[in-house]
């Protein structure tokens, strides 16, 4: 694999500041030297590396943007090329500082009180403590304004009742956030601290994507949690739009990063294999698909580099993510799909890591929003028409 002169067609590199690169080129380096090597047998026996904790905490990025509390404050663009080189090493990895980051502590950060900032941030930035974010339950996915766990107020705490499902993190997390119906019928979150009575994480097994990241299914039988633990900021359901809008863009990024991973691969490969006395990167064939692969990603970096500085501005937009989301998984399916079959019987090998990518971004692409439900998020706001549930028949 190659280094980013091989992807920036168009020069982006040019835009970003000196600091912008050498944090890049750090994070890469932290995955093509730590994490690359070691990553496969996790991968297959289906195990998170803890042992790369420490090392990865070291590179001070967790928490992303947000400013204080010891966290990098980065800006959006920054913080896109880090999880750009965080995916390219490896989704699963991506995945974990992603529901840590741009999840758990986001929540904390645009929802919580300065008190719980300063209680819980800090520890999580330097990941001493680690980050979990439960609202997917095992009946509601793209409705889980639905979701049916509740939390009943009993004196200083709340009581909260029913289960969770494919929560990243939630097996080994020290903070959980839990997002639960009140006796309002308003939602709202609680951070639910390891070790809490009634709280049981059991790891979903058989997955053929992600399978460093321990997704679990959550009980939750009369979990106490004291109020001081309630989001202090939340006050209804969409509330958490705010938090799915940053985690959204984080899946986008990370999507770029997997198809940046198998067009290098492919590349390089391409110019290194001989078929027929030459190498396959002299075939028409091989060229046009390498092209198609860079026409694809130069497309994505141009337009999240755009939708990065959006963001930064306060453009915020549901819709403008969920379009991003929406089209680069699509785009980065494909590309890992013929940079599998470029590499012929090699590309199943896991040696050779686009195997693995290749499983891992039919993940990404559920997650955070289906590519339907990103279209019809789309839809509705250029067309003004809510598509999301259509009429029973007879009604």
């Amino acid at each position: 694999m190659g280094g980013p002169e091989h992807t920036d067609y168009y020069l982006l590199d040019k835009l970003l500041t000196d600091e912008q690169r050498a944090l890049r080129q750090k994070v890469r380096a932290f995955m093509d030297q730590e994490v690359t090597p070691v990553i496969n047998p996790y991968w297959e026996r289906a195990e998170f590396p803890f042992e790369l904790v420490p090392k990865l905490a070291q590179l001070d990025i967790a928490g992303f943007q947000i400013s204080g509390y010891g966290c990098p404050g980065m800006s959006n663009v920054t913080a896109g090329l880090v999880i750009l080189e965080l995916a390219r090493g490896d989704l699963s990895m991506s995945t974990m500082m992603g529901v840590h980051s741009a999840l758990a502590m986001t929540s904390i950060a645009l929802l919580g009180s300065e008190e719980q900032k300063q209680r819980f941030l800090p520890p999580m930035a330097r990941m001493e403590k680690l980050g979990a974010f439960g609202l997917t339950e095992p009946a509601h996915g793209s409705d889980v304004v639905k979701l049916e766990t509740t939390a009943h107020q009993d004196g200083d705490s709340y009581v909260i009742n029913g289960h969770k499902r494919w929560i990243g993190n939630a097996t080994f997390a020290d903070y959980v956030i839990i997002w639960a119906r009140g006796d309002d019928g308003h939602v709202g979150g609680y951070v639910v601290e390891k070790g809490t009575p009634g709280f049981a994480a059991e790891v979903i097994r058989g997955k053929t994507a992600l399978r460093c990241v321990q997704n679990a299914q959550i009980s939750l039988t009369d979990v106490r949690v004291p109020a001081a633990n309630r989001l202090a900021n939340v006050k209804t359901f969409r509330d958490t739009e705010k938090v799915l809008l940053a985690s959204r863009f984080c899946v986008a990024w990370e999507s770029i990063g997997a198809a940046v991973a198998g067009y290098e691969t492919a590349l390089a490969y391409a110019k290194q294999r001989k078929q027929f006395g030459m190498p396959l990167a002299a075939f028409q064939l091989i060229q046009y698909r390498l092209s198609r692969m860079l026409a694809d990603i130069t497309d994505m970096l141009c337009m999240q580099y755009r939708l990065s500085q959006l963001l930064d501005e306060g453009e915020i937009s549901m819709p403008r993510v969920a379009l991003a989301k929406m089209h680069y998984t699509e785009r980065a399916r494909a590309i890992l799909a013929d940079a599998r079959d470029m590499l012929g019987g090699n590309g199943i090998l896991l040696d050779y890591h686009i195997a693995r990518h290749l499983c891992d971004i039919e993940a990404i692409d559920t997650y955070e929003g289906t590519d339907t439900v990103q279209a019809l998020i789309v839809g509705r706001d250029i067309t003004g028409f809510n598509a999301f549930v259509p009429a029973m028949p007879g009604r």
